[in-house]
């Protein structure tokens, strides 16, 4: 159980030992506020992964990590963000609404009841 140094060997490291075996694969965080201490922890009964840091530069990469670890967990990829398509109207189109033309109105959002919140009571 020695700790890692490096933290792109400790990503590649962790990422291979759940790819090995994602049913006995443990994955562990441990945060000491009062050190600032983060200690991530990866195993599977036979080999353990440590990797220590007092940097708070290491949560961008942390949290990639974490992003990477839970999609392999849940066995989904990223959703891809499509693209807005924006499709030409055609110029001698009369039958196209336009804005001027649209029977929808800008709403406010959120409930329409003011009323007055009712005040809990002294407990006994």
């Amino acid at each position: 159980m020695v700790y890692i140094h490096s933290w792109q060997e400790f990503q590649d490291a962790a990422e291979a030992l759940y790819e090995q075996d994602p049913n006995k694969t443990r994955y562990c965080v441990k945060w000491r506020a009062s050190e600032g201490k983060l200690v991530l922890k990866i195993t599977n009964d036979t080999t353990c992964l440590k990797f220590k840091t007092y940097s708070s530069i290491f949560l961008n990469r942390f949290e990639a990590l974490n992003l990477s670890l839970i999609e392999k967990m849940q066995n989904r990829q990223r959703p891809v963000q499509p693209e807005p398509s924006v499709q030409p109207v055609p110029a001698g189109d009369s039958n196209a609404p336009t804005a001027a033309t649209s029977s929808t109105t800008p709403q406010a959002p959120g409930p329409k009841t003011g009323g007055v919140k009712k005040k809990k009571g002294k407990k006994k």
